[in-house]
């Protein structure tokens, strides 16, 4: 299996259109990487170019310590695994599988020995004489994954491959490509997804893409639990972050911040006596929020709730706010609509921005 290194590398169309820059980034061998980001912010054309089916415009990408920028896809020992599987819908899954040994002339011995340990990981043994059309979505994206596994590459690459599936299937084959990984340790595999519970579930870490480059590269926890900016903390986390404005009134290890409602609160971030006055919007996750009668985040009137049987999420009229301001809680709340609430968090769940940068990391 390989390392691979990007060093700014950059995606220009036409000469004009700029879609990727300064993409600098370094993959271990044996990590599972997950691209996230919003729709048209390159990752699936970063994932092209790692695979040699779109040209690198500026930058180089290297594999085991050789540049590759101008190697063709087939000769860098990648395979990639698309969203539509791909398959040959006249041969059979076996016939799948064995296709791209055939045309690298291997022995009989040799691809019979792959389809058979690919099979059996993936729990293919039954189909191996089915055509496409006899299988499940799920059952088809696995043998997409086992013609990727009997070629042996280098650099498994995984474009967006449940979403044709529905949402059953997107997580029994998320477990399964879950336990692929445990099964193969030392494979290298890259994976583009706009699903956050694919990419927390999955990764070893997590490059989000946005503004053409990269705005945070972490594990699945840092990224959660201590982003650097405004976007990621947002982005990562379902319902959003909510970011309030504020200004620090105390410094020191513990920070206290006057809301601009005028409640008080209290956050892990340290500070120092220059930060005394600083404009900053307080971030707080909706499930980290708790009803309070002392420091607090927010204060107003439950416009909304939905009750999903293990929580449930309150949505506070927006008034003045640029978004809605939501908190979850366990348990059903459905009686708290229409009253007026006040929701705190612990210190160490506040964050501190300013300028759209987390305090934390300066």
């Amino acid at each position: 299996m390989a390392d691979l290194k990007l060093t700014d590398v950059a995606k220009t169309y036409g000469g004009t259109v700029n879609v990727l820059n300064n993409i600098n980034l370094d993959i271990a061998k044996g990590e599972l990487i997950v691209f996230v980001g919003p729709s048209g912010c390159g990752k699936s054309t970063l994932l092209r170019m790692i695979a040699g089916l779109e040209k690198i415009s500026d930058g180089t990408l290297e594999i085991d310590g050789t540049v590759v920028n101008d190697v063709p896809p087939a000769q860098r020992g990648i395979a990639m695994v698309f969203q539509s599987y791909a398959l040959y819908p006249h041969m059979t899954v076996r016939d799948n599988m064995t296709f791209a040994l055939k045309l690298a002339k291997k022995s009989n011995e040799e691809i019979n020995a792959a389809v058979d340990k690919a099979a059996r990981i993936l729990q293919l043994e039954p189909y191996l004489d089915r055509l496409p059309k006899a299988l499940s979505g799920g059952q088809r994206q696995r043998v997409a994954i086992g013609r990727s596994i009997v070629r042996d590459p280098k650099v498994y690459l995984f474009d967006e491959p449940l979403s044709n599936l529905d949402a059953a299937l997107r997580v029994a084959t998320r477990i399964e490509i879950a336990q692929l990984k445990e099964s193969m340790p030392d494979s290298t595999m890259i994976y583009v997804t706009h699903d956050q519970v694919e990419a927390m579930t999955l990764a070893t870490r997590i490059v989000v893409l946005a503004n053409k480059g990269i705005a945070q590269v972490g594990s699945p926890l840092e990224l959660y639990e201590r982003p650097e900016n405004e976007f990621v903390a947002q982005f990562i986390g379902s319902p959003s972050m909510n970011l309030l404005p504020g200004e620090i009134v105390e410094t020191g290890a513990q920070t206290k911040i006057k809301m601009d409602s005028g409640l008080m609160m209290t956050s892990a971030v340290p500070t120092t006596d220059a930060d005394k006055g600083l404009k900053v919007n307080v971030g707080v996750r909706p499930e980290d929020m708790t009803v309070t009668t002392g420091e607090a985040v927010y204060e107003g009137v439950v416009d909304f709730t939905e009750a999903l049987g293990e929580v449930t999420i309150l949505y506070f009229k927006a008034e003045g706010e640029a978004a809605p301001v939501l908190a979850k809680m366990p348990g059903i709340h459905q009686d708290l609509r229409g009253t007026t609430v006040k929701v705190g968090a612990e210190p160490g769940k506040v964050q501190l921005f300013h300028n759209g940068k987390s305090l934390y990391y300066r």
